[in-house]
C-alpha cells in the first residue's frame, strides 16, 4: 500500500464505530497484554516451592531460627497467613526485607530459591557475610563457580548444598596460583 491508499483507510476508520467484533478484538488484546505483563513481571513471585514451605520445612528439620525475606507484601502476607494457619505461627517468621540488606552473618543455614542472574552477587555476599560453619542450599539453579558438598534430586527439583568452609577452601585455592 502507498501512503495515499493509508491515509484514505485512515480516514475512512476515524469515523466508525468499534463495534461488537471490534470491543472483542480489543478486550482479546487487553486480556492478552495484561497476561504478557503478569507472566513478566508476577509469575516468578508464585514459586513452585512456596517460601511459607520452605521456611515451615527448614523448621521442621531443626534449623532455628527459620526466617523468610519478601519484599512483595502479597507473598509475604500469603505466607504469614499460611504458617499461622499450619500452627507454625511464632515458630517461623517472615520479614519484608531486602536479602540485600539483610546481615546474614549469624545465619548457619541459608536456602535460595533465585535466578542464575543474581547467584554470582548473592555469592559474594554469602561468601562476605556467613560464618565458616554455614551451609548454603540451592534450589533449581547451583552457584556457577561453587562445588557443592552434595546434591540431591535432577531437573527442576534438584537441589545443591554448599558447606561455606569448603567453598572458601576453593575459592583460596583457585586465587593462591593467580598472579595479581
Amino acid at each position: 500500500m502507498d501512503a495515499e491508499a493509508l491515509d484514505e483507510l485512515a480516514g475512512q476508520l476515524q469515523g466508525e464505530a468499534l463495534g461488537g467484533r471490534g470491543l472483542l478484538q480489543l478486550a482479546a488484546t487487553t486480556g492478552l497484554a495484561a497476561y504478557a505483563v503478569w507472566a513478566a513481571v508476577l509469575m516468578p513471585g508464585f514459586r513452585r516451592v512456596p517460601l511459607h514451605l520452605q521456611v515451615i520445612e527448614a523448621y521442621k528439620q531443626g534449623l532455628q531460627p527459620a526466617v523468610g525475606y519478601e519484599l512483595n507484601p502479597w507473598l509475604l502476607w500469603l505466607a504469614r497467613y499460611r504458617a499461622r494457619r499450619a500452627g507454625y505461627q511464632g515458630k517461623v517468621s517472615f520479614l519484608k526485607q531486602d536479602l540485600w540488606k539483610a546481615n546474614l552473618s549469624d545465619c548457619y543455614n541459608v536456602i535460595v530459591f533465585l535466578a542464575p542472574s543474581v547467584k554470582p552477587p548473592l555469592a559474594a555476599k554469602l561468601l562476605a557475610e556467613l560464618p565458616d560453619e554455614a551451609r548454603v542450599v540451592a534450589g533449581r539453579f547451583p552457584f556457577p563457580s561453587w562445588t557443592p558438598s552434595s546434591t540431591i534430586g535432577q531437573g527442576l527439583e534438584q537441589a545443591w548444598a554448599y558447606d561455606m568452609k569448603e567453598v572458601r577452601r576453593a575459592a583460596r585455592r583457585g586465587t593462591a596460583g593467580c598472579a595479581l
